[in-house]
């Protein structure tokens, strides 16, 4: 259905200019840099504030999708609780009110009266947002809602938005950390199969201007669904193929390097040694670290890099199922890395797609959710298949992902 992409496009970008709002308004950043201050908190103090700007953006998604799709809300899923105690026992539950001034009063109790902060932010929260894109305006697709689940995670890498690096330089595009690995993540899967059908990822902090110090952001979205398959990097990629049509009809001039490391990837930098080794025979020097899991899944999707793998079980469906969607809509998808190195390929069995409706069996807690045998981003079929080849005759004969 393409109205619910449509409003996800919408709420994603009011979660970003709550995003940018907490950094960019001085009410809201003293919260952040206090944050990152050792010491006591006061009591009354029910969160710390990169939880609420979590659940403020989550709860905005949630009950706008809601308004907009009514039934739909009590399917959407996402790594925040929205209910808070403080240390002297009082419960607080956030949510989006019908008012700004509501929301104000609710913010209150939450921020320990910090009215000026709590005006900020329910001033933005409350603010409306449009955005179009002709690429989705030109299709019209209908999915029973009631078939629809949705992963959200408000914002992906806290780490690098609480500490806020503007000034952080990419690597052939590809930044390493700071405010430009930050995404909003929006997976919209099928509750019956578990196949991802529809992905949003906004990045808020794209690009900053010097003067203002204002930023802007970046979205990309995918759908995937039956016989179709859509998505906003289409008119890049048209002009990307004409680009490299035009090369090849010139001369090679690729280094001695890339002929013999065809692959790039991008890495956590907490990947474990077996699979660094290994890569680096497959990959040579193109191997890039970055932070965040939506970030680096995105990495993918610009086509900045062939592959994204990590063999961790420390991402979840929250942070797989927008990008998972995106690729698929543009002929790649995400992959069991595990069940992938385990697979027999001449036995022509299928690759193990990741699927996002289904718990973990005996886990707790959000392991429940976990990407157990870690993750292969790619964008072709054909490629994951001959890196997956370079990569097993690379790896030492060890199970690489217990």
């Amino acid at each position: 259905m393409s109205d619910i992409l449509r409003e996800l496009l919408r709420v994603s970008e009011k979660a970003a200019n709550i995003a940018r709002a907490c950094r960019q308004q001085e009410a809201l950043f003293q919260l952040l840099i206090e944050e990152k201050k050792e010491g006591e908190k006061n009591k009354k103090f029910a969160v710390d504030f990169k939880t609420l700007a979590d659940v403020l953006v989550q709860e905005v998604i949630k009950q706008n999708m809601e308004n907009k799709f009514p039934g739909l809300g009590k399917n959407i899923l996402g790594e925040e609780s929205n209910e808070f105690t403080n240390d002297l026992g009082e419960k607080i539950i956030l949510r989006l009110c019908p008012t700004e001034e509501e929301t104000v009063e609710l913010l209150s109790k939450v921020l320990n009266g910090n009215k000026l902060a709590s005006e900020a932010l329910a001033k933005v929260v409350h603010q409306d947002v449009t955005f179009t894109d002709p690429t989705l305006d030109s299709i019209e697709i209908s999915i029973p809602q009631d078939i629809l689940g949705i992963w959200v995670d408000p914002i992906d890498s806290t780490y690098q938005y609480i500490k806020g690096s503007a000034d952080i330089k990419s690597n052939q595009g590809i930044f390493p950390s700071g405010l430009q690995c930050v995404t909003i993540l929006i997976g919209v899967y099928d509750l019956q199969t578990g196949v991802p059908l529809m992905g949003v990822i906004n990045q808020p902090f794209v690009s900053q201007d010097l003067n203002t110090l204002r930023w802007k952001g970046q979205c990309y979205w995918g759908l995937s669904y039956m016989d179709t398959n859509i998505h906003s990097l289409q008119r890049l990629d048209s002009t990307r193929k004409n680009s490299e049509a035009r090369s090849q009809m010139t001369e090679n001039t690729s280094s001695e390097a890339e002929r013999s490391h065809p692959f790039s990837a991008v890495i956590s930098t907490s990947e474990k040694d077996t699979i660094k080794a290994a890569l680096s025979r497959v990959c040579g020097e193109r191997i890039f670290r970055a932070a965040g899991a939506g970030y680096k899944s995105l990495c993918v999707v610009q086509g900045l890099v062939d592959i994204y793998i990590f063999s961790e079980d420390t991402t979840f469906k929250w942070d797989s199922c927008a990008a998972h969607a995106i690729l698929r809509a543009m002929g790649g998808g995400m992959v069991d890395l595990r069940e992938c190195l385990q697979r027999n390929s001449e036995m022509g069995l299928d690759l193990p797609q990741l699927v996002y409706h289904v718990e973990n069996e005996g886990a707790a807690g959000v392991d429940r959710w976990a990407n157990k045998g870690g993750l292969i981003a790619y964008r072709s079929r054909k490629q994951l298949e001959t890196f997956l080849s370079l990569l097993i005759q690379n790896l030492a004969p060890v199970d690489t992902c217990t």
